[in-house]
């Protein structure tokens, strides 16, 4: 029989909150005494809580102030390392916990049933335990009227010294995306989505490249692509030395300068690359939580991308871990109060259509994705698919011994490029019509003597 406890687990948590008041801060109000297995262990966590309810440090001292605790089982969790990813660790305690107290509770059904009652108010009372046990709600997050509209007003004054302000979150680098979405604002969960080779991941590194230049830092989570990789992008961008050329080490003095010099110029910058190929939601948080705390200067997390994401669940379908990942994203973006942007595939089903412009329905594996994200923005280079267009049609008529000739001939330099606002929760949609730069390996504006149109 698996047992319902794990005192390691029960430790290693006390000892992270008396570690770190930060620690304590993360998950207060995650968990109470109850959930701990053991009564010493109970009480240690009644004297953290008094100590933080107090104001007072997180010591021994002050520990030992507020309860009287058993010395022995006090040095135990002292001599226990600390964790990094307390917030997981805190979710497996409360599954014992409750797991523990359904135990007790099934216990106690026999006596119920044979009671002298009808079966509707007995059977309508367990339901109602039941519900209480496994849906525990933090009453930190209930706030009354009063305080909504104190937090409204002061929304209203900060509102109204940006008025004037084209962009109130991070600027993007695009003129147009900063005039329809305002930036990538605080605790949203923007969506970049399109088929392989539309250029998803460069847009990307325009919008990291972008934040950096503000002196911000980010955090990019690649699960595809090496961080060696990455970089190479970034320069080529930088220096305007073709990717290619990058690539193959083939440099000439200058060109070898050139990426010294913005080498240096990153060097001094915050980002951080996480590439090893393998994340889950839990990973991520425990990782951004941690850098996030030790550098108040991260304002962006990039993932590349959420179809590479693992499920911490144990759902087959891979809609529903999809659904998990999307809405583990949107509430970490309004935990730590941050733009997450998240990279998604399109179903090739879009290919089918004469009109390949990507549509919502397109997001591949969930529509929770539609439902959480706050902006979805689909990248879109129609000159891709006539590219292919053209090649089908010359193998056909090679197959019908017929001669074709076409005369599309594709700009080895830029080519035009869309950037499609399918979401936008606080703004219009509509299309914005940019420049890929292909040896540079980035998207830029287009000259301002090319108009866009709006849809609002």
């Amino acid at each position: 029989m698996q047992e319902h406890f794990d005192l390691d687990l029960e430790r290693a948590i006390l000892s992270s909150c008396i570690m770190s008041e930060d620690a304590y801060s993360s998950i207060a109000g995650d968990i109470e005494p109850k959930d701990f297995s053991l009564k010493a262990h109970q009480d240690i966590f009644k004297a953290i809580i008094a100590c933080a309810n107090s104001g007072e440090p997180i010591s021994i001292s002050f520990l030992k102030k507020h309860k009287k605790l058993d010395e022995q089982i006090l040095n135990e969790v002292i001599a226990t390392p600390s964790m990094i990813d307390l917030a997981a660790y805190v979710n497996e305690l409360r599954e014992k916990s409750i797991k523990r107290q359904l135990l007790s509770f099934a216990h106690l059904l026999p006596t119920r049933i044979n009671e002298n009652r009808a079966v509707s108010e007995i059977s309508d009372e367990i339901s109602k335990e039941i519900f209480n046990l496994t849906n525990r709600i933090n009453t930190n997050d209930i706030k009354g009227i009063e305080l909504v509209l104190e937090e409204l007003i002061e929304e209203f004054k900060k509102q109204k010294t940006l008025e004037n302000k084209t962009v109130i979150g991070l600027d993007t680098g695009f003129e147009d995306l900063n005039h329809m979405t305002k930036g990538f604002k605080d605790g949203e969960l923007i969506i970049i989505a399109a088929r392989p080779g539309m250029g998803k991941t460069t847009l990307c590194l325009n919008f990291i490249d972008q934040v950096l230049k503000q002196d911000q830092g980010v955090v990019m989570f690649s699960l595809e692509m090496p961080a060696t990789q990455i970089m190479q992008r970034l320069l080529s961008a930088k220096t305007s030395i073709p990717l290619q050329k990058i690539l193959t080490a083939d440099l000439n003095d200058d060109e070898w300068e050139r990426i010294g010099d913005a080498c240096n110029l990153y060097s001094k910058k915050k980002l951080f690359i996480y590439d090893s190929g393998y994340a889950t939601i839990t990973d991520v948080r425990a990782i951004l939580r941690r850098l996030k705390a030790q550098e108040e200067s991260i304002k962006l997390c990039v993932i590349d991308y959420i179809g590479l994401m693992m499920s911490n669940s144990n759902f087959n379908d891979r809609h529903l871990q999809v659904s998990e990942i999307s809405r583990g994203l949107k509430l970490l973006a309004r935990e730590l109060n941050m733009p997450i942007i998240a990279l998604s595939q399109l179903n090739r089903s879009l290919e089918q259509r004469a009109n390949k412009r990507p549509m919502m329905s397109d997001l591949r594996e969930s529509g929770a994705i539609e439902q959480d994200a706050d902006t979805i923005l689909f990248v879109y280079r129609d000159e891709v698919y006539r590219e292919q267009e053209e090649k089908e049609r010359e193998n056909k008529a090679k197959a019908e011994g017929k001669e074709y000739k076409s005369t599309f001939i594709r700009n080895p330099m830029q080519e035009n490029a869309e950037i499609l606002v399918g979401k936008n929760r606080n703004g219009p949609v509509g299309t914005i019509e940019v420049l890929f730069l292909k040896e540079k390996s980035c998207f830029t504006d287009k000259p301002k003597f090319e108009s866009t149109e709006f849809q609002g």
